[in-house]
């Protein structure tokens, strides 16, 4: 065989922090009006600064709760690079091994007399596989691509004396919907010719070839732009050639002059000016004699062409990614985080109460009352008075103070009738 090579529970309402144990009973209990009720938002897994004062442990905790913050934040970044990767997959090189070679048949030399009554005929076929760890294995690979996907168009001609009507047999993967293993031409005819192939590669991302001047430049045939730009910021890097007052800028050695027409450059306009250095890459050319006599199938004759490959890992990421939605067991230790944080703020309330009691009772007794009756008040919907008004003498000249005052003085004799002296 010839081988030829081509280039991502709801939390208690947090109480009030005590103080400590000097000050009055009504701040060490801290009794406030009754907040209103808010909707119960995620999982509540900080503890305030004044109950961490009375567990030093809590430092601890802290530091795991930070560690966990960073832990989720890199596993969120990783989460959109494996999406990234997915949607746009790394490529690697692997080289294509292309099969052409070609089968006859009815032919006048050989065959029964009832072959020799069919017309003869002959089949252009073309082939390709990819090389695993160099070798052509002879089972198709169910992962990698098909062999028409490295194509955008071929260009198969045949001999125009021969074929005069249809000598040019095109196709062109824009209109073709469906991807083939190989391609193959079929025709009549007895007399033998040399067919020309022309292959044009399907590169993705697209690729250019590189004028002369580029090409002497960067030592490169054939890349994508954006290897084409990092290639000339890389030689200017190595050239020192950047200027220093003004970064954006890079001055002009003999090539690049003779490249950009220009004594100094921006690095804005690179990808602008080399626009006339890059053109379409050659197609690749073959030549096969279909020959009608002798060995069949004719032709034993391979070229290797490097490729770009997807490497393509969607089934690993894609399980990887299903396994980051199933927060079970961490859903799970964090309701027993909360748990024991609600736990620890009712203890904290606890004590908070009994200290404020225990320092000065007749005090906690009246700042508990006083805090209880506003929340009454609330509760049974005055919260709209305020209690300064009680204390102006203007608040007892309203219309119905004189008949409260009434109601008030019959309803007393009644309440103390059992009272010694009453008649």
């Amino acid at each position: 065989m010839n081988v030829k090579r081509s280039g991502q529970k709801p939390s208690s309402r947090p109480p009030s922090s005590s103080g400590a144990a000097a000050g009055s009973p009504l701040k060490t209990m801290e009794l406030t009006p009754a907040a209103r009720r808010r909707k119960r938002g995620p999982p509540e897994k900080q503890i305030p600064d004044k109950v961490a004062a009375l567990l030093p442990e809590s430092a601890l905790y802290t530091q795991l709760l930070e560690f966990e913050g960073r832990v989720d934040a890199a596993l969120a970044r990783k989460k959109v690079d494996i999406q990234e990767s997915i949607k746009n997959p790394p490529r690697v090189q692997k080289m294509l091994r292309i099969h052409v070679f070609n089968t006859f048949a009815n032919q006048s030399q050989s065959g029964t007399q009832k072959e020799q009554a069919e017309q003869p005929s002959w089949s252009l076929k073309i082939l390709g596989r990819l090389l695993e760890n160099g070798t052509d294995s002879d089972r198709p690979s169910l992962t990698n691509p098909k062999f028409s996907s490295f194509f955008k168009k071929v260009t198969i001609y045949l001999d125009q004396s021969l074929y005069p009507d249809n000598h040019v047999i095109l196709w062109e993967s824009s209109r073709s919907l469906a991807l083939n293993e190989g391609f193959e031409v079929k025709r009549n005819g007895d007399k033998e010719f040399t067919a020309i192939i022309r292959l044009e590669m399907n590169y993705m991302p697209e690729k250019f070839k590189l004028s002369p001047a580029l090409s002497e430049v960067l030592g490169i045939e054939v890349e994508t732009r954006p290897r084409i730009i990092a290639a000339i910021w890389q030689y200017v890097k190595t050239k020192k050639l950047q200027i220093p007052t003004d970064t954006s800028f890079f001055t002009c050695d003999p090539p690049l002059r003779k490249l950009f027409g220009e004594d100094k450059v921006k690095f804005a306009l690179v990808s602008q000016k080399i626009s006339q250095h890059l053109s379409p890459p050659q197609p690749i050319h073959l030549e096969h004699r279909i020959k009608l006599s002798g060995d069949n199938p004719v032709g034993n004759t391979c070229y290797d062409v490097l490729v770009d490959v997807p490497f393509s890992l969607d089934k690993d990421m894609s399980n990887f990614l299903e396994s980051l939605e199933k927060h079970r067991e961490i859903d799970a230790c964090d309701e027993a985080i909360c748990s024991a944080i609600k736990k620890i703020h009712e203890h904290r309330r606890r004590r908070a109460f009994f200290l404020g009691f225990s320092q000065s009772p007749s005090e906690f007794i009246n700042a508990f009352i006083s805090s209880q009756s506003k929340d009454l008040k609330t509760a049974a919907g005055d919260a709209s008075r305020i209690a300064e008004k009680e204390h102006r003498s203007d608040f007892y000249n309203q219309p119905w103070v004189e008949d409260a005052v009434i109601r008030y003085l019959n309803r007393k004799p009644t309440a103390g009738s059992d009272a010694p002296g009453s008649t």
